[in-house]
């Protein structure tokens, strides 16, 4: 995972950048859905931008903190069973859109931004599908 996210902050053009990732069960997802988003149900992730004063995780307070990335592992493993991937595959692509998050992209401001934000998303996917598989 490590080497996916680093790959990921390269792209988007933080290399240097830090995040943190927490996984929670869709109970605790709900209820920060439900504080920080006004939705009370669960969702797949959630993303807190440093620069935001509702952080509820901030690991650290750095320069290059970009925020925190927060995934409902039950709601990922449902995902990947769904579209038929691994669940390594889909805690990856949740990466993506909270990294994106992170970095200002946001699909609910208007369709032209969720355009934006998915094409970004696919072309990040493609790249990471080409890394070389690591081999213990």
């Amino acid at each position: 995972m490590k080497r996916s996210v680093r790959a990921i902050l390269a792209d988007v053009g933080e290399p240097s950048a830090e995040l943190g990732i927490l996984f929670v069960g869709d109970q605790r997802m709900q209820g920060l859905n439900r504080r920080y988003r006004g939705k009370d149900r669960t969702t797949d992730v959630l993303a807190f931008a440093m620069r935001e004063a509702r952080m509820p995780y901030a690991i650290c307070h750095m320069p290059d903190m970009l925020g925190d990335v927060v995934i409902s592992a039950p709601t990922a493993w449902r995902q990947a069973r769904e579209a038929g991937q691994s669940f390594d595959e889909e805690i990856v692509r949740l990466l993506v859109h909270g990294i994106l998050h992170l970095c200002g992209y946001d699909h609910e401001r208007s369709e032209k931004e969720a355009r934006r934000m998915h094409r970004r998303e696919r072309i990040i996917l493609r790249a990471l599908s080409r890394l070389p598989k690591r081999v213990n």
